[in-house]
C-alpha cells in the first residue's frame, strides 16, 4: 500500500502562485510562477519559490512596474471567484497606496517626449537625414 504524503491542512496553507492567481493578481498560475521565479514577489521580505505556502497574515510585496504593492493575506481560499471577492482576500497597507497614488499622479504629470507638429518630413528634411545617415 502506497503511503500518502503528509498535506497542509488547506485551511492554515496555500502555495503562493495558486493564491496570487486566485487573488486575481496574476491572470495565469503561469505568469505567477514566472513573476515568482524573476523575483518580483517578496513573502515576508523574502525571495521565495513558487510552491512556498502562504499563512494568514503573511506580508506580500508585489513589484508590477511601475508599481508596486504591499499587502498583508486575511484570506486563504483558492478558487478564483470575482474581483470584488477576493479583494476580502487581503489588505493593502496605507503606506504602499499613498506610494502608488504619488507614482501615478508623477506619470500623469510628466511630459510626453518631444512632438513633431510638421509630420511626414518633406524631401528636403528626407535629404537631410540621408545624408546624416551615409556618414
Amino acid at each position: 500500500m502506497a503511503r500518502k504524503k503528509p498535506q497542509a491542512d488547506a485551511d492554515t496553507a496555500v502555495r503562493l502562485d495558486k493564491w496570487l492567481w486566485g487573488a486575481r493578481f496574476y491572470k495565469t498560475r503561469t505568469l505567477a510562477v514566472e513573476a515568482i521565479n524573476g523575483g518580483k514577489v517578496h513573502l515576508n521580505h523574502q525571495r521565495v519559490k513558487p510552491s512556498r505556502t502562504v499563512k494568514i497574515d503573511d506580508t506580500l510585496t508585489i513589484s508590477k512596474p511601475p508599481y508596486e504593492y504591499t499587502i498583508n493575506i486575511l484570506d486563504l481560499a483558492m478558487q478564483r471567484r470575482q474581483a470584488s471577492e477576493t479583494q476580502l482576500r487581503y489588505t493593502e497597507s496605507e503606506e504602499s497606496i499613498a506610494k502608488r497614488e504619488q507614482l501615478r499622479l508623477e506619470i500623469k504629470n510628466q511630459p510626453l517626449g518631444l512632438r513633431h507638429d510638421q509630420g511626414k518630413p518633406n524631401k528636403k528634411d528626407r535629404r537631410h537625414i540621408i545624408k546624416f545617415n551615409r556618414q
